[in-house]
């Protein structure tokens, strides 16, 4: 799955993510981080990125399934049968 998708489906299902479940790293420690891997210079993040508590990957495991779910719906059922 493409980050891009991840980050859309959690800003159409926000509502489901209080503070416990999700939050922004400070810039502080999105350096600290980021120092502890290998990554290019070149490129990257230009907002701070949000972190899951074991509670927030529970409900975006749930999110994403509703997604899939959605998707399979929206198709045309009779032609793969």
């Amino acid at each position: 799955m493409q980050t891009k998708v991840l980050k859309q489906a959690v800003k159409r299902n926000i509502e489901r993510f209080s503070d416990d479940f999700m939050f922004e790293l400070s810039g502080n420690q999105f350096v600290n981080l980021r120092s502890q891997f290998v990554t290019s210079s070149w490129g990257g993040n230009r907002t701070l990125p949000n972190v899951f508590s074991e509670q927030g990957l529970a409900m975006l495991s749930s999110v994403l399934k509703l997604e899939n779910i959605f998707k399979m719906m929206d198709c045309d059922c009779s032609q793969k049968m």
